[in-house]
């Protein structure tokens, strides 16, 4: 079963300095018809204002991953962290008993991009981590890349929680097949352009989840870019 979540029935919010939209409830946004999918419980695509960004705010027990698609986000922590993500970099935080971050965009002229996804984590009280990593693009080129898993396999990104986490990057024609394990799930998440699964066609910020299927096979229509979570 393909259940697609289409981009403009998201929840949108545009505060000026910030333009996001949210797959899920978030914020001000709640539809109980859409409170997450499996582990997955966030998926907000942010555009940030130039010079803008979250003051320092705090989060717990979240696993938290950051997606810069264009532009750059300037990140501060309480465990004393301190980078800027450049675009195509990941960031991973365990939010675990307590973790405080700023987040913001350093660039007085360019707007930043990204994707902030959240996954409930296996248990609570972990210990506060940060990681981050820029990912060798011709690894996604026409296949899937694993950028985050439960064991760090591949050199992955490792995340508390039995999820992989892989991207591609599509030509116009390509065609990709992800299998399925009996008792997976996954969501599949369009980045840019556009893709069709079986009949449908996806664009840009839609999803689609997908139960008591054997794989994830989809055709590009146009070059584009998606995640695929393969979940528990």
């Amino acid at each position: 079963m393909i259940t697609i979540r289409k981009a403009p029935d998201r929840g949108h919010a545009n505060h000026g300095w910030l333009d996001t939209w949210h797959t899920f409830s978030f914020a001000d946004y709640y539809d109980p018809q859409q409170m997450g999918f499996r582990s997955l419980r966030v998926m907000n695509e942010d555009f940030i204002a130039p010079d803008q960004g979250f003051g320092m705010h705090g989060h717990r027990d979240m696993e938290i991953i950051t997606y810069v698609l264009e532009g750059e986000l300037a990140h501060r922590d309480s465990l004393g962290t301190t980078a800027v993500l450049k675009a195509g970099q990941f960031q991973r935080m365990t939010a675990g008993t307590g973790i405080r971050h700023s987040e913001f965009n350093p660039s007085p002229t360019t707007a930043v991009h990204l994707y902030q996804i959240w996954l409930v984590p296996e248990r609570t009280g972990l210990e506060p981590s940060y990681e981050d990593r820029e990912f060798d693009s011709a690894g996604m080129q026409n296949r899937f890349q694993l950028i985050a898993s439960h064991d760090g396999r591949e050199g992955s990104m490792k995340i508390n929680q039995d999820v992989s986490l892989l991207r591609a990057s599509l030509a116009a024609g390509a065609e990709l097949a992800h299998p399925l394990a009996r008792g997976r799930h996954a969501w599949l998440q369009v980045v840019r352009g556009q893709v069709q699964v079986e009949a449908q066609t996806l664009s840009a910020g839609d999803g689609a989840a997908v139960s008591d299927e054997a794989q994830v096979a989809i055709r590009a229509a146009s070059p584009a870019e998606v995640l695929l979570f393969d979940l528990a």
